[in-house]
């Protein structure tokens, strides 16, 4: 399951981890209204869609950028009348694009540095992997092909947790002293905290920067959490909009069925997540394409059945 990204700062909110303060719209007039909050101060209005790359991303009634600089609440009103209830398509999304409920107006803040931060589960060595680059405010997967030495990794032990030395060693590989230092540590440390209590699968913030006035904030957020451990968090579960997910997919979970839908012809039901694994491996080994992964589990009823073939 994936969040918006005001949705994101909500979090960051409750465990201490700073970013710019932003209000989430869903008409011109209320983006307006929140532009007028933050009087006086640089805003920028931002497309809430579950993909990155809106900035360089288009509407398809032919306006540019999902992420947009503003000025006044006048404006504000204007772009987020020609994003809201528009198709915004976006490297990520592919051509079809996602449609644009709300917009997030934002404090906009100078940027001495950008950096990029993640924490994610790493299925080689089931530990948190916290993932760090100088090279922030660009696709990680560029940097990694371009520039893969400039990538940081750090695991962590799952029982031990983030230690001191850790943190230390990340704080000087990304080249951070002084009071940014002993910010960063912080953030480092509440982040870690999150990703852990709430059962997250991926974590990243791309940029984390620094300011002229000396703050360290993180600037945007991407979340992914372990479906498996919603049950724990109603609170989260309450965060999913459904509207940005394959339908088929929504449809399939609430049959407690596990469905991946994939661009293939021949479909698959099968009970048992290896037996379709291995189902999918025999279909594509004689040359055909799966259309999805079905996995109906061992204690299916006739009601979930009935659902999977639908």
């Amino acid at each position: 399951m994936n969040i918006h990204e005001y949705q994101a700062k909500e979090l960051f909110d409750r465990f201490q981890v700073p970013s710019p303060k932003g209000k989430v719209a869903s008409t011109p007039e209320e983006a307006a209204a929140a532009a007028r909050e933050f009087a006086g101060a640089k805003l920028v209005i931002k497309a809430q869609v579950h993909a990155g790359g809106r900035g360089k991303g288009h509407f398809k009634n032919g306006f540019k950028g999902g992420v947009h600089l503003i000025e006044s609440p006048e404006q504000a009103a204007e772009f987020a009348g020609k994003m809201l209830n528009e198709t915004l398509v976006t490297i990520q999304t592919g051509e079809a694009g996602k449609l644009v409920s709300k917009v997030m107006v934002a404090e906009a803040v100078d940027i001495t540095h950008e950096y990029y931060l993640a924490i994610l589960m790493d299925r080689g060595t089931s530990r948190p992997v916290i993932v760090a680059s100088t090279e922030g405010g660009m696709s990680i997967e560029d940097v990694a092909h371009n520039t893969p030495e400039k990538i940081i990794r750090q695991f962590v032990h799952p029982l031990l947790g983030l230690q001191a030395y850790e943190v230390r060693k990340l704080t000087a590989a990304l080249g951070l002293t002084g009071d940014n230092a002993k910010q960063f540590a912080k953030l480092l440390g509440n982040l870690y905290k999150l990703f852990i209590s709430c059962d997250c699968s991926m974590l990243e913030i791309n940029p984390l920067v620094t300011t002229p006035d000396g703050r360290v904030l993180a600037l945007d957020a991407k979340f992914g959490f372990d479906d498996n451990a919603l049950y724990r968090h109603p609170d989260i579960v309450a965060m999913r909009d459904t509207s940005e997910e394959d339908p088929r997919e929504v449809a399939a979970s609430e049959f407690g069925l596990n469905y991946i839908g994939l661009d293939g012809n021949i479909a698959c039901l099968v009970n048992g997540a290896g037996l379709a694994m291995a189902t999918m491996d025999i279909i594509k080994h004689y040359g055909g394409d799966p259309a999805n992964f079905l996995d109906v589990g061992g204690g299916a009823s006739k009601e979930q059945v009935t659902a999977a073939f639908k």
